[in-house]
């Protein structure tokens, strides 16, 4: 089982795209399996809100089981994606930790902890599920695209008392997934109703979309941030 080696706070292994005015707000976004903060700093940046910080980290390069143990950018290790697939639960907790450490710099440093969204695609997603529900701060709310909740039979006992109990949740899946099935996305909305507030969790499905985004999808996750994050 692989564990992760990702430095804390890794700010200095982001792409942190800084806002026009005086930030008031931070979404941290978090990218899938063998990919890079930068493909989803850009694109984020054709939802940008100018006083919003966009942090996008880099997850660590390591051997990965799924892939035949070849090495690449991955936040924990991977043995399978279906729902009862073996989980590297010491490299999501570290991944978590690493990932909140990232929250409490952004916290430190006057934003908010209720002014953050956390969000990713696919295994970044499933980090920021995780991350966010067992989260000590209180986040203005979770984006989750095309993923899973990681460790889902520990919830809701994971749930870090309730401090996120009424946390805001956009899910969204491609029906046409071929990698993490839209059942499997359903799967993960009901759980989260039985660890959040059920009437908190959006669970939005798009036809012929694959394991990627979309326009529509994007529009709803601007639209998300903008009610969640509003100008003040």
């Amino acid at each position: 089982m692989c564990g992760n080696n990702m430095s804390v706070p890794l700010l200095a292994d982001a792409v942190t795209v800084s806002g026009a005015e005086r930030e008031t707000a931070a979404v941290i976004f978090l990218h899938g399996l063998g990919d890079t903060g930068h493909s989803w700093a850009e694109a984020l940046s054709t939802i940008r809100l100018p006083y919003v910080k966009y942090i996008c980290p880099h997850a660590p390069r390591i051997p990965v089981t799924l892939n035949m143990k070849m090495v690449m950018p991955s936040w924990f290790d991977l043995m399978g994606l279906s729902p009862d697939a073996p989980e590297d639960e010491t490299g999501i907790k570290k991944a978590a930790e690493n990932i909140k450490a990232v929250i409490e710099h952004e916290v430190k440093n006057g934003i908010p902890a209720n002014r953050i969204i956390l969000g990713g695609f696919s295994q970044g997603g499933a980090l920021s599920l995780y991350t966010a529900l067992t989260s000590a701060h209180q986040l203005a709310g979770i984006v989750a695209l095309s993923c899973w909740l990681p460790l889902h039979k520990s919830f809701p006992q994971a749930a870090n008392n309730g401090v996120n109990k009424d946390i805001p949740i956009l899910q969204c899946h491609g029906e046409m997934d071929p990698m993490i099935p839209v059942r499997f996305g359903a799967l993960t909305a009901e759980k989260l109703k039985c660890v959040v507030t059920p009437s908190k969790v959006q669970f939005r499905t798009y036809p012929g979309l694959m394991h990627s985004s979309c326009p529509q999808e994007m529009a709803a996750v601007k639209e998300f941030i903008e009610k969640l994050l509003p100008r003040i």
